[in-house]
């Protein structure tokens, strides 16, 4: 990220507050006393800065965004763009940093502040996650953009970070499904929630809710009669998963009924058995 400078020309940056002072405000170019076009793209770079360092991260992304429209070929022009991505995203304004961010990978796909740009990209969807209820358009969309970010840039500084936020909103998915099955588990929706804990098995079984889905499809199996189904979570429980509190909720459950935990029928759960647990593929 491209750092905030300080010192000396902080100073000449304060110096500029009395020839801008009639730019910017809340609004961004509210009551502009004196155009901007009078200024050159440094100074008004300087007090993007100096609002920044104010935390006014809008009326800092404001000026930031006025040297791409005044002084798009400048020098200053690449660096203002990904600070107003910087900026606006401070601001949470995540649709603003998002196209600033989207800009500077268009035009300046090989400048060492890609990666950064591509991250930036990537959290205003991971910022959002929780905000959006049972909406996992933007979970997706930020698996997309952390994915790239971890692919394309794996040795900059924000691959790390991709990685963590990746399973992170990977595990915030599977969570959603996890919600909604128990949601229908409670109502006596079995079919419906068995289909919501099979996807947590089968498509985000490297999650930490894997255990527990396993756990609630024996409760829904069980309450349907379908006892193969649920002897055969319960094994896949009980090799994976033997030292959780589920595979001893489900041993208690199985076994209350006479039965056992092992792989039982053809169904679904058994080919995951074959394949997790004894290592058959076909």
């Amino acid at each position: 990220m491209i750092g905030i400078k300080a010192g000396a020309k902080f100073i000449s940056v304060a110096l500029l507050m009395a020839a801008l002072s009639g730019c910017g405000g809340d609004g961004g170019a509210a009551d502009q006393t004196v155009p901007l076009e009078s200024y050159t793209p440094q100074q008004i770079f300087e007090r993007g800065e100096f609002e920044l360092a104010r935390s006014r991260t809008k009326d800092a992304a404001f000026y930031f965004s006025e040297i791409e429209r005044l002084y798009p070929y400048s020098e200053y022009a690449k660096q203002a763009l990904i600070m107003q991505a910087f900026a606006n995203h401070q601001s949470k304004d995540y649709e603003g940093s998002r196209g600033a961010a989207q800009r500077f990978i268009d035009f300046y796909p090989t400048d060492e502040d890609a990666a950064y740009a591509q991250y930036l990209l990537a959290l205003s969807y991971y910022d959002q996650i929780d905000e959006v209820g049972r909406d996992q358009g933007l979970t997706f969309q930020a698996l997309q953009s952390l994915r790239t970010v971890i692919e394309v840039y794996p040795d900059s500084e924000y691959a790390t970070s991709a990685i963590l936020k990746f399973d992170l909103a990977f595990d915030h998915l599977a969570g959603k499904e996890m919600e909604i099955g128990r949601y229908y588990l409670r109502r006596g929706h079995y079919t419906s929630a068995i289909n919501r804990f099979r996807v947590v098995v089968e498509d985000f079984q490297t999650t930490s809710h894997t255990a527990e889905a396993l756990h609630r499809l024996v409760e829904a199996y069980l309450s349907l009669g379908l006892t193969e189904e649920a002897q055969t979570a319960g094994a896949i429980l009980g090799h994976n998963y033997q030292s959780t509190d589920w595979y001893e909720d489900s041993y208690k459950l199985l076994t209350s009924q006479g039965l056992k935990l092992k792989d039982r029928g053809s169904n679904w759960l058994s080919q995951i058995y074959r394949q997790s647990v004894k290592g058959r593929w076909l």
